[in-house]
């Protein structure tokens, strides 16, 4: 059972030392990189979760039971279901299995290594043996084999709804060792996590699905193409310098901004480096991002003139450690200047859109590309729009080895989009592909991951309930374009891990346009 193996591997890495005689295989690495289980689309899933089957449901809390071992004799396993549909076992190993367990230790040392006076192949007496490998290495060698004996064993009741490398020992493989004895009983606990069970919060399900999409007037195509043309317009437009009066709507001007806040008591506290900038070039038209009250504060104000004010930080501020904060900014006047804008006419066509001879033509090419960015954007809203009211109507409690393979496999793919993009220098991807920046993404992350995974899992529910299904063609055509995408970055990849996440992402597209289909859907535009 490999994933008795892995635990075993795991469990005792550790513990050994390099080059320390053992009759047993080393363990494996278990170290993770982004470039090796990275995907661009988010939704994916543990490879046995195609096919998962259903846990069954305990009267009782725990359940004992006995697995058969050779001589009579039997490992008693205690199951308990755990937090994160997770399994603990109990495991009580009878001093037959170890005495087994310790002479084919001993067999496979006599037969490995060449005792001085004994020929190869020889059986060595056992007062040698020990004495030449050491019994601090039988020892451990003999509780190394004992796990890989009874593990199967024990986890036969879970084996075909594990998940994959989610076997780990809870008892210290130091303790074990130090505990060994061939006259008693051998005690270790070990937990896996299973394939969860998905509850609906409906009685309908997944049916009569009202799902209220709200559009941004961003998303508009008409205000979009009207604000584009306005745009490009006014890259086209001089900087006049103003001499004669203060700031208005519709100038450009250059500051440099200082922050502090504000106490309880209204003297000044810390500084805010966050909010300071200098050298800053502000558009009073493209104010969006401003606090509010900030620009309202600068009407008026001169080069060379400086003004304090206090603004309060907005509860829904995008910095957390600045909602509702009170502070104190003081802004310095360096320039100030108008646009001189271009007249819109024909002659003006061909620099606000290559190609157009008539100011007609920009407003209609422009038009064009704003509607198919709307009709993207209003797509991408509704399947977002689905996929959360679907997390919303599942219940799951998500096992840790599901939620570290999804948050490893989201971080990944941002670590590859930002070097796709050539924002990550070798270096830079190095620092964020540690452990500690992996831990780090995971915790941060930790809701999102959780409502991913609950989508997922609602996702591929209603594909096996609809009997949905996608052509092996397009199958095999998007595996294809996901390997050329690592290749083309110089990242490793698995294949098999390739075809399973991509299955689930033609999965997951399938029931996004069935659900389409069968549900009610209303678009309100802001």
């Amino acid at each position: 059972m490999e994933l008795a193996t892995a635990a075993v591997a795991a469990s005792t890495a550790s513990t050994h030392q390099s080059g320390r005689p053992t009759g047993f295989s080393s363990p494996r690495a278990s170290s993770w990189s982004p470039s090796s289980s990275t995907f661009s689309h988010s939704l994916s899933t543990s490879r046995l979760l195609s096919r998962r089957r259903q846990l069954p449901v305990a009267s009782a809390a725990v359940e004992l039971r006995q697995a058969a071992a050779g001589g009579g004799d039997s490992v008693r396993v205690t199951e308990t279901p755990q937090p994160n549909s997770s399994v603990k076992f109990s495991v009580e190993v009878p001093p037959s299995i170890c005495q087994e367990c310790y002479q084919t230790t001993l067999m496979e040392y006599s037969k490995r290594f060449k005792v001085p006076g004994f020929r190869p192949g020889k059986i060595v007496p056992e007062n040698v043996l020990l004495n030449y490998v050491g019994p601090q290495h039988v020892r451990a060698a003999t509780v190394e084999a004992i796990l890989r004996h009874t593990l199967p064993q024990a986890l036969s009741s879970v084996e075909d709804k594990a998940l994959e490398d989610s076997v780990r020992i809870l008892t210290k493989f130091d303790d074990m060792n130090d505990a060994f004895s061939l006259d008693h009983v051998f005690r270790y606990d070990v937990a896996v996590d299973v394939v969860p069970e998905l509850q609906w919060l409906s009685e309908d399900k997944y049916k009569n699905l009202k799902v209220v999409i709200e559009i941004d007037e961003i998303v508009d195509a008409e205000k979009a193409a009207e604000l584009e043309l306005k745009r490009r317009r006014k890259s086209l437009g001089i900087l006049r310098v103003v001499s004669d009066r203060g700031l208005q709507v519709g100038d450009v001007t250059v500051i440099d901004i200082l922050a502090e806040t504000i106490t309880s008591d209204g003297s000044k506290g810390e500084k805010i480096p966050s909010a300071e900038a200098t050298g800053f070039q502000l558009d009073t038209e493209e104010n969006e991002n401003l606090v509010p009250g900030f620009l309202g504060s600068l009407i008026g104000i001169r080069p060379g003139e400086t003004r304090s004010f206090p603004i309060q930080f907005p509860e829904s501020f995008d910095q957390e450690s600045l909602q509702g904060v009170r502070a104190q900014f003081t802004v310095v006047c360096k320039e100030l200047f108008f646009r001189e804008m271009p007249e819109l006419d024909d002659s003006l066509a061909v620099k606000l859109l290559p190609g157009c001879t008539t100011m007609d033509q920009v407003r209609e090419r422009i038009l064009e590309r704003c509607k198919e960015v709307e009709k993207t954007a209003i797509e991408q809203a509704t399947d977002n729009a689905i996929l959360d009211q679907l997390g919303k109507l599942v219940e799951v409690d998500v096992p840790r080895a599901m939620f570290q393979e999804q948050g490893q496999q989201l971080y990944g793919a941002k670590l590859l989009q930002l070097q796709a993009e050539r924002k990550l220098d070798k270096d830079q991807l190095a620092s964020l592909s540690s452990e500690r920046s992996v831990q780090e993404y995971l915790n941060s992350e930790r809701e999102n991951i959780t409502k991913i995974i609950k989508q997922m899992l609602a996702v591929g529910e209603i594909f096996k309930a609809e009997n949905l299904q996608y052509s092996t063609d397009q199958l095999i055509k998007e595996v294809e374009n996901s390997i050329q995408e690592f290749k083309r970055y110089n990242q490793d990849y698995d294949e098999g891990n390739i075809k399973q996440q991509v299955q689930d992402v033609l999965e997951a597209a399938k029931v996004l346009e069935w659900l389409k289909e069968n549900c009610t859907i209303e678009y309100i535009r802001q």
